[in-house]
């Protein structure tokens, strides 16, 4: 089977995963999650995608990004590559790869489906039962929506923003939609959607290698 075509639709957001190859842990100490931070800002700006939430996990990556063009999300994730894997290669005297393949990614269409989506990502590390509570995780976005901790990577999307008319305000709703249960349908379809790049709705769409 061949690979699946990437997609493109302008001004709207995707959700995207990238894994260690083969389960295998992809930040060993936290000056790693900083290193690979302090890229993904770097590479966000000038590749021209912008980055709404995140969450870093040992072994894999959680991002819910817009990119500008058929080739900002493409390019973000191959410069991703190429400096973080370099990095941690040399750092941790290894070779080879350290990605477990191509990333996936599943566009985001619908609003209900986006703030759904923002939620599963930042609570990534509740659900694996790392931490009970979000604001204990240090490596998500997390801290910026639900706390107020500033992070200049941070590209507010406007449905976030018509959480409340200040920051206070939209830090306390989203506190309390992220302290609400995600049913198991909605669960499932965001797995699904993850797996295999299913596109809600039916936008028009371009196709790119």
């Amino acid at each position: 089977m061949g690979r699946r075509r990437r997609l493109f639709v302008e001004g709207f957001s995707w959700h995207v995963t990238q894994r260690g190859v083969n389960g295998a842990v992809i930040f060993k100490a936290p000056s790693d999650y900083r290193v690979f931070l302090a890229i993904l800002a770097t590479e966000s700006g000038r590749c021209g995608v912008g980055i709404h939430a995140y969450a870093m996990m040992r072994n894999h990556v959680h991002l819910l990004a817009t990119p500008e063009s058929q080739t900002s999300l493409p390019s973000l994730m191959q410069a991703l590559g190429r400096s973080y894997v370099l990095f941690f290669n040399d750092r941790y005297e290894r070779t080879g790869a350290l990605w477990g393949g191509r990333y996936k990614d599943a566009l985001v269409h619908d609003e209900r489906y986006w703030l759904t989506c923002m939620r599963y990502v930042e609570l990534n590390p509740v659900r694996a039962r790392i931490v009970k509570h979000a604001a204990q995780y240090r490596w998500s976005s997390y801290w910026h929506h639900g706390l107020g901790h500033p992070d200049s990577m941070i590209t507010e999307h406007p449905l976030y923003l018509s959480l409340g008319a200040s920051p206070d305000l939209r830090q306390r709703a989203w506190r309390e939609m992220c302290g609400q249960h995600v049913s198991d349908a909605e669960l499932n379809s965001l797995r699904s959607g993850i797996k295999r790049g299913i596109v809600l709705g039916e936008p028009t769409v371009t196709e790119v290698s």
